[in-house]
């Protein structure tokens, strides 16, 4: 079984792994292979706040936002959308 994140951000058990992973502190998702998410648990400050989820759809609905490294279109949208938003 694997611990994964739904849409509102509570843990679950599911038999298939996640599709993308995650930083609960700083709610941002990304790939599994994130280059950035490789460089943060070498260094080994990223682990204990690592989360993953089954879907994009599913990490966006409990907050988390697209990772600039390895999502790099993604996050520029979703940075175009929320400064949008705010003014």
């Amino acid at each position: 079984m694997y611990k994964l994140i739904d849409s509102s951000g509570l843990t679950y058990q599911s038999p298939m792994p996640g599709t993308l992973g995650g930083h609960r502190r700083h709610r941002i998702y990304g790939r599994l292979d994130c280059p950035g998410a490789a460089r943060a648990i070498a260094r080994g400050g990223y682990v204990t706040q690592r989360v993953f989820f089954a879907d994009e759809d599913t990490a966006i609905a409990a907050g988390y936002r697209p990772c600039a490294v390895c999502l790099r279109q993604r996050y520029n949208e979703w940075k175009a959308h929320n400064r949008k938003g705010s003014r």
